[in-house]
């Protein structure tokens, strides 16, 4: 007999407005798919409370530790997180059941006066926490034969966006997901071509995570999978956790599925590793085919481990501090 009245489901979520607009999202499709009401569950995380930086922190879980233990004590039953907070090794207890469609995976900035990142003034304060956009925001500005201060920050978009309202900086740089999840998007003077920025592994990409034993619901949640998306962020990742470097290292990666016609025939994968200051970077990329079943994930691993072992044959390791051992 069919349950008239089934249990909600109890999604884990940071109470940040963009993790709950995100959640929020999720929390649709999952009603759509199971049938069944979702209730979102607030919890704070040690990312969330902190008030270091992300480097000093060390990056890695600091936004997602608390949102396992909920799952694995039961207090939710599926958790949503924004997949570049996630450690690249998966713990077996817990089921990543799904990585919905990407959103743009782009950095963006928001700067005074509409003000593109080529139109800063020289000495330009851009604010951002992350390593990995100093090391090539930094790098473009001296091949653009200037320079700009970047000056760590925390906080919320409200937050971040407000240091240029009050004109205590010239520009901030975030990613573009979060942004348009929020919309607010338009306020975006510049979104940054991974050409010359390349994001943080992961980036624009969420990852819905429940307990492993629970197969009913992970064969639910992964209705919401997305083949090419999970093929993209599992060679980022694969880069990543091949560099033994963590969440908050200067390294970014992206891989793009090449298309012709209608089939995917290709992945391309790019990385760059570079010191904070911009003055060295180690930039590659690769290229491999796709199998036809998105699926098997050999290849996006592969290309992963092989490209972040070409990189640090060129002296990436030297680029990174701290690695994530």
């Amino acid at each position: 007999m069919t349950d008239s009245n089934p249990r909600a489901l109890r999604l884990g979520t940071r109470r940040s407005k963009l993790a709950m607009a995100q959640s929020g999202m999720v929390a649709e499709a999952v009603r759509e798919v199971t049938g069944r009401p979702v209730e979102l569950v607030e919890i704070t995380t040690y990312g969330d409370t902190s008030r270091e930086h992300l480097a000093q922190i060390g990056g890695t879980g600091v936004f997602v530790s608390a949102l396992r233990d909920a799952l694995l004590d039961g207090t939710i039953d599926f958790a949503v997180h924004s997949l570049k907070d996630l450690p690249t090794a998966q713990p077996a207890d817990l089921a990543l059941a799904a990585v919905p469609k990407r959103e743009d995976p782009r950095d963006v900035l928001v700067a005074r006066d509409g003000l593109t990142f080529e139109e800063l003034p020289d000495g330009a304060r851009v604010g951002t926490g992350s390593p990995r956009r100093m090391a090539q925001l930094n790098a473009w500005a001296r091949a653009l034969g200037r320079q700009v201060e970047t000056v760590p920050i925390r906080g919320n978009i409200d937050t971040r966006i407000g240091y240029v309202e009050k004109g205590e900086l010239d520009a901030v740089v975030l990613a573009a997901a979060g942004l348009t999840r929020i919309g607010r998007i338009d306020e975006a003077t510049d979104h940054l071509s991974p050409d010359l920025v390349l994001p943080a592994p992961g980036q624009g990409a969420l990852a819905v995570e429940c307990a492993a034993h629970n197969a009913q619901l992970a064969a639910q949640l992964a209705e919401l999978d997305d083949p090419f998306t999970r093929a993209a962020v599992t060679a980022e990742r694969s880069l990543l956790a091949a560099l033994e470097a963590g969440c908050s290292a200067p390294v970014g990666a992206l891989a793009d599925l090449q298309a012709d016609g209608q089939a995917v025939t290709e992945l391309r994968l790019r990385g760059v590793v570079g010191t904070t200051d911009g003055s060295t970077l180690v930039q590659l990329s690769t290229t491999g085919h796709v199998p036809a079943s998105l699926g098997d994930a050999a290849t996006p691993l592969n290309m992963g481990r092989e490209l972040a072992a070409e990189m640090l044959a060129k002296g990436a390791a030297g680029l990174m501090g701290e690695r994530a051992l």
